[in-house]
C-alpha cells in the first residue's frame, strides 16, 4: 500500500496580489518567482506533511503552493499516511515539543519502530519518485524520519518545523533528541522563532520564517454584512431574526462562487441572537487550546459582570486523521458544558464545524470572527497561532496568551492583549475591557490589521522561500538574509 497521498493544488494567481501590496512589492515578488523558476529548470519542488485537512500548516500549504503553482512553480504536496500506533508517537512528539506529557509513555525503542515503520517506507517512495534537480520540504516531525532516505538520492532536503517551545525543559528535549538524528542531516532546518531552534543544529543551515495567511482564502476573504448573517445561519449557528436578510455566499480560492450549506453541531443552551455579544475562540479540540480553561474563566470571570455569550468552536474530529485525541477533548468539553449552570449554558455555544467542504468550513471561521467582538486564544503553548493573525486581520481585538509566536503577532496594549496562559481572572479582566470599551477595541482592531498587513501575509513567506530555495542552488547567501523578512517585503 502506498504511504504517501497526492494532494491536488490548484493553480491561483499571484495578479491578486498587487493590489494588496503595492506595485513595487509586487513586481519584487515577480522578479523573485522567475529566479526561482529558472533555477528549478523544469524540476519540481515537493512538500510533505500529515494532513491536507485541518490545522494551519495545511492551510498555509494550499494558498503558498497555489500561488507558486499559479507562478510557473511545479509544486507536488504529499500526505504522509500513519497507522494508529505512528500517529500516537507523533501526536507524543508534539506535545513533548510544546512541553507537555501528552499520554505519558516513553519515546523509547517500541515507539522507534512504530515511527520508523512508516517513515522509513513513506521515505523509499518518495526517493523512487524525485530526481536530481528537485528540491523536498518537509514539515513537521510526522516527516522528520524520511530525510535519510531522500538524501541517497542526492537532492536537497529542508525540514520545517513549526512547533516550539521558548524555554525547552526536560520533557522537550526528549523529543529533540528522539528526533535529532534525522533532522540534523537535512541540509536546511526552518523554524518559527528563534526560541525553538533546538541545541545542536546547526546555526549554518537554521533559518527563521515565520508563518503567513492567505488574504483571499475563503477564511480572510472580506465579507458583507449581510454575507456574515446569511453564513451563520445557513451553519445553523445564529438566528437571523424574522426575515432572511443575508445570503450565504463566499468565493472559493478560484474565485468560483461557494455557499454555506451545511449545519455545524452546536451543543448550547439557547440559540445565539444578532444582538448578543460574543467572546469567540476558534481552535482545534487540543488540550494545548485549553477549551476547558477557556470555558471556565469566561463563567467564572466574565459572565458575573456582563451579558456576553462564548462560542468555541473547533473542527470536526473525525476529519483530523493526525489528532488521535480529538475526539477525547471534545467529550471532555461536552462534560463541561453539561455540567455548567443553566444560566451558564444558555451563554456558551459548543460548536463543532463540518470539514466535508473545507473552504465551506473556512467560511463558516471566517463569519465567526467577523460577528465576533473579541477575540481570544488561551492556549497554553503554541507554536505560532495563526488564529490570532486571522482575527487581527478582521479588525478584532484579541485577547491571548503570552506564549510562543502570539507574542511576535500582537503589540500588548496596542495591536491586542496578553495575559498570562494560567491566569483565568485576567483572561476575563482583558474581556470585560474591550467589551467595556468599543472605542478602544476599534483602535486596537485597526492596528492589528495593520500589523498583519506589515507582516505576516503569504506573500512574505514565498518570497522568503525563494530566497532559501536560492541559497541551496548557488551557495550563496546567509541565514540571516534568508530569515529577515524586511528585505523581501
Amino acid at each position: 500500500m502506498p504511504v504517501l497521498t497526492s494532494v491536488p493544488i490548484a493553480a491561483l494567481p499571484v495578479e491578486r496580489f498587487e493590489s494588496l501590496i503595492g506595485e513595487r512589492d509586487y513586481r519584487r515578488l515577480m522578479e523573485r518567482f522567475a529566479r526561482g523558476r529558472d533555477l528549478l529548470d523544469g524540476h519540481a519542488m515537493w512538500q510533505v506533511n500529515s494532513t491536507s485537512r485541518g490545522g494551519g500548516v495545511a492551510e498555509m500549504l494550499a494558498s503558498l503552493l497555489g500561488y507558486a503553482r499559479g507562478a510557473g512553480v511545479d509544486e507536488r504536496w504529499e500526505v504522509i499516511e500513519g497507522n494508529e500506533p505512528f500517529f500516537a508517537v507523533t501526536k507524543r512528539i508534539h506535545n513533548n515539543l510544546h512541553g507537555a506529557v501528552g499520554d505519558g509513555l516513553p519515546l523509547d525503542d517500541e515507539a522507534r519502530e512504530a515511527y520508523e515503520s512508516v517513515t522509513r517506507a513513506a521515505g523509499a517512495e518518495l526517493a523512487n519518485r524525485v530526481v536530481p534537480g528537485d528540491v523536498v520540504l518537509l514539515h513537521d516531525p510526522q516527516t522528520a524520519g524520511m530525510i535519510p532516505a531522500i538524501k541517497q538520492v542526492g537532492v536537497p532536503v529542508v525540514w520545517r518545523c513549526h512547533v516550539g517551545i521558548d524555554t525547552a525543559g526536560e520533557i522537550t528535549r526528549r523529543a529533540w533528541a528522539f528526533l535529532r538524528g534525522y533532522v540534523q542531516q537535512a541540509d536546511a532546518y526552518v523554524f518559527s522563532r528563534r526560541q525553538y531552534v533546538w541545541n545542536e543544529l546547526e546555526p549554518d543551515k537554521t533559518v527563521l520564517i515565520a508563518p503567513s495567511i492567505d488574504a483571499y482564502s475563503a477564511k480572510n476573504q472580506e465579507l458583507s454584512d449581510g454575507q456574515v448573517t446569511g453564513i451563520l445561519a445557513a451553519a445553523g449557528l445564529q438566528q437571523d431574526g424574522a426575515t432572511r436578510t443575508g445570503d450565504a455566499s463566499f468565493a472559493r480560492m478560484d474565485a468560483s462562487p461557494g455557499r454555506v450549506e451545511r449545519r455545524a453541531e452546536v451543543d448550547e443552551g439557547r440559540p445565539l441572537r444578532p444582538d448578543d455579544v460574543v467572546v469567540l475562540q476558534v481552535s482545534r479540540w487540543d488540550r494545548l487550546k485549553d477549551p476547558l480553561g477557556v470555558i471556565d474563566g469566561f463563567v467564572r470571570h466574565v459572565l458575573p459582570r456582563c451579558d456576553a455569550h462564548l462560542v468555541y468552536a473547533g473542527p470536526s474530529v473525525e476529519a483530523i486523521a493526525d489528532d488521535p485525541e480529538g475526539r477525547e477533548v471534545l467529550a471532555e468539553a461536552k462534560a463541561c458544558f453539561a455540567a455548567l449552570p443553566a444560566k451558564a449554558r444558555e451563554h456558551v455555544h459548543l460548536v463543532t464545524l463540518p470539514m466535508i467542504d473545507l473552504e465551506e468550513n473556512a467560511a463558516i471561521v471566517n463569519a465567526l470572527q467577523r460577528r465576533a467582538d473579541v477575540i481570544v486564544q488561551k492556549s497554553t503553548a503554541e507554536g505560532f497561532g495563526l488564529t490570532v493573525a486571522e482575527a487581527m486581520w478582521k479588525a478584532r481585538p484579541v485577547v491571548a496568551s503570552r506564549i510562543g509566536g502570539i507574542q511576535d503577532q500582537i503589540e500588548d496594549g496596542r495591536s491586542g492583549r496578553l495575559v498570562d496562559a494560567q491566569d483565568l481572572a485576567a483572561y476575563g479582566d482583558a474581556v470585560l475591557d474591550l467589551l467595556a470599551n468599543p472605542e478602544l477595541a476599534a483602535t486596537m482592531g485597526k492596528q492589528a490589521r495593520q500589523r498583519v498587513q506589515n507582516g505576516f501575509l503569504g506573500t512574505r513567506s514565498m518570497l522568503q522561500y525563494i530566497a532559501l530555495y536560492e541559497r541551496l542552488v548557488t551557495g550563496k547567501g546567509s541565514p540571516a538574509e534568508v530569515s529577515d523578512p524586511s528585505g523581501y517585503a
